[in-house]
């Protein structure tokens, strides 16, 4: 088993600079990823290596991925972490089978997940998150569908909807959650990222010129078969994502591709006892963490999106805050260059971090949209737990979410709540016996955070060599 000073979990901008960082400083690190490449997110490697002209974030990319394989880091790329231990050992799997090692410090920068919030029909087949139809466009170069439908909110709408236009697909309709007052409330905030303001007015030029119908304050209530394709059902809503209109719009796609902002990835955190606070703005529930990333916990930092949803500029640098910071706890050579660097590292962050808190508050979820979950709509797609048997359940007294859990098995599967989590917290924190979400508290993370093969567990063995005790006399 090795030993490290310092393992990062997640390799997007955040866990590769909080690496590179500590790394610099003299630390021994080890990086896991559960992709095949660095890039996180944002700058997911393609699968053509070929470079493409033009594309900034695939030239991010891979200065990203250089960097990080020039560097002293251990990388262990298409690794799942799977448990860590209280002394912060790792347990990992990957293509060659475990991989064990102990760390004295963790940072934890392990991005997001998306949110979708559940209407009839998103299990669908053919409707995706927006999320996984990125990953096509940008890993595959492959189109979600001949014909897409774009909904949900934030900037990820207009990403995939010109991304798509751009590869020749088409786009039938774009369903923004948001009015055009709210995007107009972003370009304060935005102004200090005009290389973000001027990427996004080229999505929407794009978007304008493929002559997209553009649904503003909609919100899509329905997917259903219809033939080969989907039929979706949209809705005007009001500023709580409530549906107000009874005139609906239809529209025939393809491929819905939904989503309803971020969540911060905190099962690492859970399963460490750190603590937690819930921030509506920030995307949810984060781990109680300090400017440079140390949360409650000895060792254990958070870095990037993981902290709070703020972009991925701002969550590079936040990753060279956490691993600056993780040096100067163990011992920096250097005390007051690291300590100056840290300084400087925290102003640059709070710039970065303005456009990206705006677009986090967009996409912040919207209470209308958890009002209008009919009864019998799948919230658990794991476990197959509808929104009535929630109900029921808090009707019968549970109070907060495990006990919802251990009740309904809503977070039971696979995913552990990843996906049902929030939407589940946050019915049940609109009862008036529980009445937040802090109150309705967060599910307990368990390992292990990730399917991992029984055949790695185990090895390969032979029954006739297992020794089976002799039989107790009668």
């Amino acid at each position: 088993m090795t030993d490290f000073d310092l393992v990062v979990l997640g390799g997007g901008p955040a866990g590769a600079n909080a690496a590179l960082a500590a790394a610099g400083e003299g630390l021994k690190v080890a990086l896991f990823d559960e992709n095949r490449a660095i890039g996180g997110q944002v700058y997911r490697a393609p699968v053509d290596p070929r470079p493409v002209d033009g594309d900034a974030e695939r030239e991010n990319g891979d200065a990203l991925r250089t960097a990080v394989e020039t560097s002293d880091v251990s990388v262990f790329t298409d690794h799942a972490v799977w448990s860590i231990g209280g002394n912060y050992r790792i347990d990992a799997v990957g293509p060659r089978g475990l991989v064990q090692c102990n760390a004295r410090a963790l940072v934890v920068a392990t991005g997001t997940t998306e949110r979708v919030v559940p209407f009839d029909g998103w299990t669908t087949p053919g409707v995706i998150g927006l999320a996984a139809a990125t990953i096509l466009l940008k890993s595959q170069h492959r189109l979600p569908g001949r014909t897409t439908l774009v909904a949900g909110c934030g900037p990820l709408l207009a990403a995939v909807a010109a991304k798509t236009i751009m590869k020749g697909g088409q786009v039938v309709g774009i369903a923004d959650l948001a009015g055009h007052a709210d995007w107009l409330r972003t370009l304060p905030s935005m102004s200090a990222r005009l290389n973000l303001l001027r990427q996004g007015f080229d999505w929407w030029r794009v978007i304008r010129r493929a002559g997209v119908p553009i649904h503003s304050r909609h919100t899509i209530v329905r997917v259903e078969p219809h033939g080969e394709r989907l039929l979706a059902t949209l809705a005007r809503c009001d500023a709580a994502g409530r549906p107000i209109d009874s005139a609906h719009t239809t529209v025939i796609a393809d491929c819905v591709a939904v989503g309803h902002g971020l969540t911060p990835s905190t099962d690492v955190t859970r399963l460490l006892g750190a603590s937690h606070r819930y921030s509506r703005d920030a995307g949810g529930w984060t781990a109680s963490a300090d400017d440079d990333g140390r949360t409650s916990r000895s060792g254990l930092y958070v870095a990037g999106d993981a902290a709070g949803i703020a972009g991925a500029a701002a969550a590079a640098i936040h990753g060279k805050l956490a691993g600056n910071a993780c040096a100067l706890d163990l011992s920096a050579p250097d005390v007051a260059r690291v300590t100056e660097r840290i300084d400087s590292l925290r102003h640059a962050y709070r710039k970065a971090a303005r456009a990206g808190h705006a677009m986090a508050r967009l996409m912040a979820l919207r209470p209308g949209q958890v009002d209008a979950i009919a009864a019998d709509t799948i919230i658990c797609r794991c476990e197959d737990v509808r929104r009535s048997e929630i109900d029921a359940a808090i009707d019968a007294g549970a109070l907060d979410i495990n006990q919802l859990k251990a009740w309904t098995r809503c977070g039971m599967g696979p995913c552990q709540g990843r996906t049902c989590g929030d939407i589940a917290g946050e019915l049940l924190a609109r009862r008036a016996e529980v009445g937040t979400r802090e109150a309705a508290g967060c599910l307990t993370a368990r390992a292990p955070l990730r399917l991992v093969p029984i055949g790695a567990l185990t090895g390969t063995f032979c029954y006739d060599d297992i020794p089976i005790p002799q039989a107790a006399p009668l």
